[in-house]
């Protein structure tokens, strides 16, 4: 398939909607105009990509009705869709896509060029500032691989826990909270989170095993 494949079709449906279009007028793949309205701008490619996104962004100073159209079995249009539309919607960018295999009836306009006004969530700002206000210091680099596990907040303060235990071995749950003044040390040690603490008894725990060894892998960054 070429991206010139996509163009027959599109220019059919744009004509049913009374444009009259020209391909590769200067550097747009598809320009059409209707009326007296501001011209459509069509940019044509076979993958969703950077190098598309900037062209559009560029025809942008020549209209403010901009499309990207690709190919209906486009791979990326499969995956974060949701993340795409945001982009397009941010960028006031729409999208359109064109299966080449029929002449007519297979233009699909998925997105229309417009403004865009994020919508803030007060909630997720909230949690993102308690988060940075709890952490104690900096441990973490931005932009480190996070699969192999960050530093939170609720991390340091199950390491506080874990490293009492390590030097006193197993301890009542309130004697925990007390002696290392962390007021939810009970619930940590509860809920385990990490792996790290074994129930010996009714309201004792100790180290596991497994906190014994990561403890060490995480004590040195809890003190960014």
């Amino acid at each position: 398939m070429k991206e010139s494949d996509l163009y027959p079709p599109l220019k059919l449906y744009l004509e049913s909607q009374n444009y009259e279009i020209k391909g590769e007028v200067g550097d747009c793949d598809v320009f059409a105009v209707r009326d007296a309205e501001p011209p459509l701008i069509v940019e044509l490619k076979l993958s969703l990509n950077l190098t598309v996104v900037l062209q559009a962004v560029d025809r942008l100073a020549l209209t403010s009705i901009v499309y990207v159209g690709v190919p209906r079995q486009c791979s990326a249009l499969k995956r974060k869709n949701k993340q795409l539309f945001k982009l397009f919607k941010m960028l006031g960018i729409g999208l359109i896509t064109i299966d080449p295999l029929r002449k007519s009836g297979n233009v699909k306009l998925l997105l229309d060029p417009g403004e865009y006004i994020p919508r803030l969530s007060k909630n997720r700002q909230t949690r993102l500032l308690g988060e940075f206000e709890k952490r104690v210091g900096d441990p973490n680099l931005g932009g480190s691989d996070s699969r192999s596990g960050i530093m939170t907040a609720y991390r340091q303060r199950a390491l506080r826990v874990a490293s009492f235990l390590n030097d006193q071995g197993p301890t009542k749950a309130s004697d925990v909270a007390r002696q290392t003044k962390e007021t939810n040390a009970r619930d940590i040690l509860y809920r385990d989170v990490y792996g790290w603490f074994d129930k010996v008894s009714r309201g004792i725990y100790d180290l596991s095993p497994r906190g014994k060894r990561e403890i060490l892998t995480w004590a040195n960054a809890g003190h960014g």
